[in-house]
C-alpha cells in the first residue's frame, strides 16, 4: 500500500508551508491548493485520502468545497477537516452540518493536527466485513448496513454524512438505550473531541429530517440525551 496522500487547501502561504512540512516529516504524501476552485477540482481528480480545508478561501470558499465535495461522487466519502481562524460555536457546527468529519480552530499545534488525522483515518479505514460491528440492522422500517454505509428508510435510499451515519448506527444498534450527548461524541469521534451539546442536537435534527417519518424513532430524553425507539 502506497502513503497515504492529504491534500491541503489553504491560502496563507506560512500556514500551508508548516502543515506541508509536518505532514511529510511524518510520512504522508503531500499536495497543496491556495483556492477553492484549484482544491475542489484537484479533490475530484485525484481522490485524495482527506483533505485539509480552511473555511476563509478566495473564491470559492471552504463552505462550497465542502458542500461541492458531498455532492460529487468521487470525493463523497473522502473525510475532511476543516481549519479557520473562526471558533465560534456557530461555525463548529455549520462545519459539521456541511458534512466535515472534524473541525480544528487556528492556530493548532502540528502534534493536535497528526493527532486528528489518524484519528480520522482511523475511523475512515476499512474493517473487518465478518465483525459484528459491520453486520447489518434491521430495527422498525430502517435497514442500515454498516460495511456499505448504506441506509434504507421505508425502502428507500437515505444519503447521510460520516457523523449522521454514525450517529444513527450508534442509537439504532441499541434500541431502549439512552446515550448522553457526552457519550454520543465519544463514540463517534472519540474521547476529547471538542463538539458542544448544541452541536449534537443539531446533528440529531439533520438526521431526523433526512429519516423523514423514520426520524420520529429517534427520541429525545429529556435532560439526559438520545435513544432510539424500541420496537414491542
Amino acid at each position: 500500500m502506497g502513503k497515504v496522500r492529504i491534500l491541503i487547501i489553504e491560502d496563507e502561504d506560512d500556514i500551508l508551508d508548516l502543515i506541508h512540512f509536518n505532514l511529510v516529516k511524518a510520512g504522508y504524501r503531500v499536495e497543496c491548493a491556495s483556492t477553492g476552485e484549484e482544491g475542489y477540482a484537484m479533490a475530484r481528480d485525484t481522490n485524495p485520502d482527506l483533505v485539509l480545508l480552511d473555511l476563509m478561501l478566495p473564491g470559492m470558499d471552504g463552505t462550497e468545497v465542502c458542500q461541492r465535495m458531498r455532492r460529487s461522487p468521487n470525493t463523497e466519502k473522502v473525510p475532511i477537516i476543516m481549519l479557520t481562524a473562526k471558533g465560534e460555536e456557530h461555525d463548529v457546527i455549520k462545519g459539521l452540518e456541511l458534512g466535515a468529519d472534524d473541525y480544528i480552530p487556528k492556530p493548532f499545534s502540528p502534534q493536535v493536527l497528526l493527532a486528528r488525522i489518524q484519528a480520522v483515518l482511523r475511523r475512515q479505514a476499512k474493517t473487518d466485513p465478518d465483525s459484528s460491528q459491520n453486520q447489518p440492522i434491521r430495527v422498525h422500517d430502517l435497514y442500515i448496513h454498516p460495511g456499505r454505509n448504506k441506509v434504507e428508510a421505508a425502502g428507500e435510499n437515505v444519503e447521510l454524512t460520516y457523523t449522521e451515519f454514525q450517529l444513527l448506527r450508534l442509537l439504532a444498534g441499541r434500541p431502549g438505550w439512552v446515550f448522553t450527548r457526552s457519550q454520543i461524541v465519544d463514540a463517534i469521534h472519540g474521547e476529547g473531541y471538542a463538539v458542544t451539546d448544541r452541536a449534537v442536537d443539531v446533528q440529531v435534527v439533520g438526521l431526523r429530517r433526512k429519516l423523514g417519518e423514520s426520524g420520529k424513532y429517534i427520541e429525545t430524553v429529556r435532560g439526559v440525551g438520545y435513544r432510539f425507539h424500541e420496537q414491542e
